[in-house]
């Protein structure tokens, strides 16, 4: 997947450093792409029967593996995602902005903003209303409106692969990408555990997140590049 993500190319200078200022290739804008077609078509598709759609027999079936009991090991898993997802879910991102910009890295503060923003809010909550799709019956938290698609996926997933473009050395990031696909992963399933999306929701949701920051990180590839 680095192959896909990074360049062929990396400084001497870069290695020594051991920054992450390598800009991504095309790969990266064409997986991003992909990705948010993953999304719309998903959204497109949920649309047309937000209370049935084609593959919601799929996710009964998902839904019904993920009945419980809902405590012990994997019920703290989910409930801490669940936070993490929520309050911290912004302390994060924000606490990512206020290093990039003591560093005076005034072009990966605008990649995070503009990434943020445009997945939090332009995708996700545009779809949620959109789509306004119904939540599976009795979540275990609480929830707002719209199931689809799911926000703590999305935020997850964009979240990785900003820190991925932005902190993770070139030469590390092969093992980064499988540790947030791990972790995009649990997120998503987290979501269904705790019955607050259906798992199209977490699908649609990962690829919005994952496609945008990868859509974004090939936009601002040549200004990231110079911070170095």
């Amino acid at each position: 997947m680095s192959r896909t993500l990074d360049s062929s190319v990396t400084s001497a200078a870069g290695h020594r450093r051991g920054a992450a200022p390598v800009p991504p290739g095309p790969g990266a804008l064409r997986l991003g792409a992909v990705l948010l077609l993953v999304t719309v078509v998903l959204g497109a598709c949920v649309d047309t029967d937000p209370r049935h759609p084609f593959f919601q027999g799929l996710d009964d079936r998902w839904l019904s593996w993920m009945g419980g009991p809902h405590g012990g090991v994997y019920g703290a898993v989910a409930a801490v995602l669940n936070w993490f997802g929520g309050p911290l879910g912004v302390v994060v991102p924000l606490a990512l902005l206020i290093y990039l910009v003591v560093r005076r890295r005034w072009a990966s503060v605008g990649y995070l903003l503009v990434t943020y923003i445009t997945a939090s809010f332009v995708v996700v909550q545009a779809l949620k209303y959109l789509v306004d799709r119904p939540r599976p019956a009795h979540p275990l938290v609480r929830v707002d409106h719209g199931s689809f698609p799911s926000g703590h996926a999305t935020g997850a997933a964009m979240l990785v692969v900003m820190v991925g473009a932005l902190l993770v050395p070139p030469a590390r990031r092969r093992t980064w990408w499988v540790v947030a696909t791990l972790f995009t992963a649990t997120m998503m399933w987290s979501r269904t555990w705790l019955h607050a999306h259906w798992l199209s929701d977490t699908v649609a949701g990962a690829a919005a997140g994952a496609g945008t920051a990868l859509m974004l990180w090939w936009v601002f590839r040549h200004r990231l590049a110079r911070e170095g």
